[in-house]
């Protein structure tokens, strides 16, 4: 609601919960009327042009698929789906309708990682070599709600989904992967059904390899130590490290020099709104605007919704990976559900 209100390039027709106390405390704290709790209402409208979605990992398969019929435009959080059978149908819908679906991987539209693209689509590090990546944070406050206890939440996709993204962010052709995790002595004392700590390696069409680690539910360096979440990328020429949620980047560009950069309050006020930096705004309205100037461009806004199924893909075979100990092929995954031409 905050990136949409705050945005020049939408205006926010209504908004959609259920529970319709949820509706009116959003509606008394940005002080916006128009919300329904029927989804239908939304869908039935002909002045939105598009709808985002934030609903539980296990609807969005039947969101989206409500809202392309319906001849809107789809923005929908990360994971895209949590059932690769169901993804064949929506791409095929979406290339009937014309419609487009943007997956929001919101942490690629975060200031440092930006500026990590736009120095690597320069060349400022030369050829990559390599990508590290990580996720870890204290989030032993999750362990006290019922549903975090449940088989169905898993770590790897709530989690690890950041710092996958960035891995096909530069490396879009993974071949395999494989992986270890655990669950830690804090995650069976409170009672976790699946792995809390990981590690994995990947490893691409051409070669070249890449690394994933988090760990959720222990204490964590200091922020000027160590950011919860990084991407390093390695080249042949320079190396780079965008951080979150520190507004902090680091290269060492092609001519050798060494450079960080931070942002002050300005850009932390456009991306932080709420207290204690729970809600990153910033990041979304980022990507909304993006979106919207591919449509009125015509361009793909990435990831699209083929990108989305490949990484959802890539998630899968990381979790069969966690539970055979061996590697996996993604080719494998996309082959079962016949994606293969994604």
């Amino acid at each position: 609601m905050s990136a949409a209100l705050n945005s020049k390039k939408y205006v926010l027709k209504t908004v959609c919960d259920r529970d319709e106390e949820t509706c009116k405390k959003r509606a008394e704290e940005f002080n916006f009327q128009s919300y329904t709790t029927d989804y239908q209402d939304m869908l039935n409208d002909l002045e939105i042009d598009v709808i985002a979605i934030y609903t539980p990992d296990h609807l969005h398969a039947e969101h989206v698929k409500l809202a392309l019929e319906h001849g809107k435009h789809v923005v929908c959080t990360k994971p895209f789906i949590d059932d690769l059978s169901k993804a064949k149908e929506l791409i095929e819908l979406s290339e009937k309708t014309g419609k487009r679906v943007f997956v929001g991987q919101s942490s690629r539209f975060f200031e440092p990682y930006k500026r990590q693209r736009a120095d690597f689509t320069e060349g400022v590090i030369g050829e990559l070599i390599t990508v590290e990546s990580h996720y870890n944070a204290d989030h032993r406050w999750f362990l006290e709600k019922k549903w975090a206890l449940e088989d169905s939440f898993k770590w790897l996709y709530g989690g690890l989904s950041h710092p996958v993204d960035f891995i096909r962010y530069y490396l879009p052709e993974i071949e395999e992967v494989m992986g270890y995790g655990m669950i830690s002595a804090n995650g069976k004392v409170a009672g976790l059904k699946n792995e809390d700590t990981m590690h994995f390696i990947f490893k691409a069409k051409d070669g070249r390899i890449a690394r994933v680690s988090g760990a959720y539910t222990g204490p964590v360096q200091p922020v000027y130590r160590e950011s919860e979440m990084s991407c390093i990328l390695r080249g042949t020429t320079g190396a780079s490290q965008a951080d979150y949620h520190e507004l902090r980047y680091a290269v060492t560009t092609n001519t050798g020099e060494e450079k960080i950069i931070t942002w002050g309050d300005a850009t932390l006020k456009h991306y932080f709104r709420f207290e204690g930096q729970s809600h990153h705004a910033g990041e979304y309205q980022n990507y909304l605007e993006y979106f919207a100037d591919c449509l009125e461009s015509g361009e793909t806004a990435y990831p699209d919704i083929k990108e989305g199924v490949g990484t959802v893909a890539l998630l899968q075979a990381m979790d069969q990976s966690l539970k055979t100990g061996v590697p996996v092929k993604i080719a494998a995954i996309l082959e079962k559900y016949n994606l293969t031409n994604i």
